[in-house]
């Protein structure tokens, strides 16, 4: 079974933020995992960057935009750092717009 998670619904003032808006707050389900990276929220500052996971994560349109959906079983995979993501358990279910 793949691994579901929630793309945290974070509004940090002053960081360059980067998990779309239209993301934040959506479940979806990792698709792979891509290595560790230098976190781009430090280093649009210049500075030190620590590296962090950065993962493909599977969203369907209907997570994303609710039964309007055009087709609402078609997929957009985004690359995410994993300080983005929180685990959501087996039972929980998600909200669609």
């Amino acid at each position: 079974m793949a691994e579901r998670v929630r793309v945290k619904d974070w509004r940090p003032r002053g960081f360059h933020l980067r998990a779309p808006w239209y993301l934040r707050g959506k479940t979806g389900v990792i698709e792979r995992r891509l290595g560790e990276f230098a976190n781009p929220e430090q280093l649009a500052y210049g500075l030190p960057a620590e590296t962090k996971p950065l993962l493909r994560v599977r969203f369907t349109m209907r997570e994303l935009w609710g039964e309007e959906a055009e087709r609402p079983d078609d997929t957009l995979d985004a690359e995410i750092y994993a300080h983005w993501l929180e685990p959501v358990a087996d039972a929980e279910t998600t909200d669609a717009p």
